[in-house]
């Protein structure tokens, strides 16, 4: 890498995804000879450090693409330290990296307002102050996935709703604080979502989708997984809404045991849905899902169903079944 670098001077888009053995002594070397760089995936090169980022800073003033994944020794200085020297980022992407903290993610904030992709999937040290700082000073964003980040809680969403309207992605699976209030604010604020990914977002109810329904026109891609609290009746009123009509593709439902067949009724005024997920989904039926296809030929439908536990014998005895799953 090191000689691929001197040879290749205006690289300006490198993909280093999987490089486990690549080194901090590569991202010197890159910083050194490849000034006009944009774009740099080191996914996975759990070898690299805080210095690697330190040198990117230093050589790399174009950077405005870094995915950092899984690279577990990277820490809040590394990151402060690209921050600086890296202004013009626009797409940050750091999975997993479980040592970047809200310090780190205050600054990215702070010195790179073009920001539009952050991608913040378990870094679990992030709090609410640092998607504030986001939302105040990065108004282009329009990815933010925040999946895994369980300590947040409504102000951080309620942020991003008064100051990010371009917002058209949001990936926020896991974070168990999130209320209605939150998803009510972003309902009426960003109004260009098209994918949401709520799983276990277990205090939602039907008022959420309701909100939804009304504000958000340009969904495609909902995920409502191990959302407990939801019914039929917040199915209907999404399957009301402009997006079921027009746009709405995808949805998810796996484990959501108060959602029955009549919410698969309601759905066949979907028209543009390929697929749903109904996986541990106890109310629904095979009927039921003969009715959807009925209308939606087309469409995809994922789940399964257990043979019923046999009644205890005479004896009051309950005799060991295997119970298998039949697959949809």
């Amino acid at each position: 890498m090191k000689t691929l670098a001197q040879l290749c001077p205006n690289v300006e888009d490198l993909n280093l995804n999987g490089c486990k053995k690549l080194t901090d002594t590569t991202c010197n070397a890159i910083s050194r000879h490849c000034s006009k760089l944009q774009k740099l995936n080191l996914d996975s090169c759990a070898a690299i450090t805080d210095n690697s980022l330190k040198a990117l800073s230093d050589g790399c003033p174009n950077l405005t693409h870094i995915n950092i994944s899984w690279c577990s020794n990277i820490t809040e200085n590394g990151v402060e330290a690209l921050a600086r020297g890296c202004p013009r980022l626009r797409s940050f992407i750091s999975k997993g990296c479980k040592h970047i903290t809200s310090r780190a993610v205050i600054c990215l904030a702070r010195f790179c307002h073009q920001l539009e992709v952050v991608n913040l999937q378990g870094c679990n040290n992030i709090r609410d102050e640092a998607v504030q700082s986001l939302a105040e000073k990065c108004p282009r964003l329009h990815y933010l996935c925040l999946s895994g980040c369980s300590t947040l809680t409504d102000a951080s969403l309620i942020a991003l709703a008064q100051q990010c309207p371009l917002l058209s992605t949001l990936e926020v699976a896991g974070c168990s604080q999130f209320t209605d209030a939150a998803f009510q604010a972003l309902a009426r604020s960003c109004r260009y979502l098209e994918k949401m990914d709520l799983d276990e977002c277990v205090l939602i109810t039907d008022a959420t989708l309701i909100h939804l329904a009304m504000g958000c026109p340009r969904i495609e891609y909902l995920t409502l997984s191990h959302c407990e609290l939801i019914t039929d009746e917040g199915i209907r009123h999404l399957s009301m809404s402009p997006c079921a009509a027009e746009n709405l593709t995808v949805l998810e439902l796996d484990n959501c045991p108060l959602v029955t067949d009549a919410s698969l009724e309601h759905l066949t005024s979907c028209h543009n849905l390929q697929r749903v997920e109904l996986y541990d989904c106890q109310l629904i039926t095979r009927f039921g899902i003969r009715r959807l296809r009925n209308h939606l030929p087309n469409i995809k439908v994922h789940a399964y169903f257990a043979p019923v536990t046999p009644p205890p014998t005479a004896g009051g005895t309950r005799q060991r079944y295997c119970r298998c799953c039949v697959i949809l």
